[in-house]
């Protein structure tokens, strides 16, 4: 008898790039997309016997995903996601669930030109379904928004010791490339209206106060979104302190009031938090399947 038993698995077709074109008139619209699909359910025989009656091909996986984006659109990537799941939840009674996920890069149009356009956004969206049976969850989110203050920011206080070499500052750069991820109690929403909502309140919170310390700006932003989004109960940041020194151009006889900075790449700081609504627990498992956040 096998002392080994099959546990977790999922298993689909990864990171397929999709572009929907919409000619509904002659002013397209497009949307880009990067979408993996993974089913969950019966899939033990597959792997202790070699039996692949319940595996739906991935390349059948990659296809749907093609074929979906034609017939019925694609709105939003949690929409998209959301798609996928019915389809293959209602048409495979062994897919008990799963793990979709998208990517969506941004375009704006060339001179506001009927069909030619340039990449635009900043940032890249992002948006992970899991399904369970008949539970949803559904985390969305934007990575890569690179964000710079020249002023209104320091860093002082902390505590020094023989290794400290950091001088404390009262006005300094403060940049970072923001990465977030918001988990939603309902997927009967507005996604576009709430994403461009939950975007533009963190863009105004690293503006609008003096920060002391990229944790202090990351505050400003989760307490906003949570009491300003009905819809969120947990937003999670991941984000670089991306360091400018001051750089030491007085040994050349000239004075440097907070103008000329070297910019470090690397080592940086790594800032991580997570803000959650008062009165609900903080979901960890729904974040199971999300890299790269506390």
């Amino acid at each position: 008898m096998s002392k080994v038993k099959l546990t977790t698995n999922q298993y689909g077709k990864a990171e397929n790039r999709l572009m929907r074109v919409y000619r509904d008139s002659d002013r397209h619209e497009i949307r880009d997309l990067n979408v993996t699909s993974q089913l969950w359910g019966d899939f033990e025989t597959a792997h202790t016997e070699g039996n692949n009656e319940h595996v739906v091909p991935t390349d059948t996986q990659k296809n749907t995903i093609f074929a979906k984006a034609k017939e019925v659109g694609v709105t939003s990537p949690e929409q998209f996601l959301l798609t996928l799941a019915d389809h293959y939840t209602s048409n495979f009674d062994w897919v008990t669930g799963g793990r979709w996920a998208a990517e969506e890069f941004g375009w704006d149009r060339i001179n506001d030109h009927a069909h030619s356009f340039y990449r635009s956004a900043p940032e890249v969206r992002t948006a992970v379904l899991t399904r369970d049976g008949d539970k949803d969850v559904l985390i969305s989110g934007f990575k890569d928004l690179t964000v710079l203050k020249t002023t209104e920011s320091g860093f002082v206080g902390y505590p020094k010791d023989k290794y400290t070499t950091l001088p404390e500052t009262e006005d300094r750069i403060l940049a970072t490339d923001i990465a977030t991820r918001w988990l939603y109690n309902t997927t009967d929403l507005d996604f576009e209206g709430v994403y461009r909502k939950v975007k533009e309140i963190i863009l105004d919170s690293f503006t609008d106060h003096y920060s002391h310390a990229l944790q202090h700006t990351l505050y400003q932003m989760g307490e906003k979104v949570i009491d300003q989004v009905d819809e969120i109960d947990e937003i999670r940041f991941s984000c670089p302190n991306k360091h400018h020194f001051l750089y030491d151009i007085e040994r050349f006889g000239l004075e440097n009031p907070n103008e000329v900075f070297i910019v470090a790449d690397r080592p940086y700081g790594l800032i991580e938090a997570t803000f959650t609504r008062d009165g609900v627990e903080e979901s960890k498992e729904a974040w199971a399947s999300v890299a790269g956040f506390c």
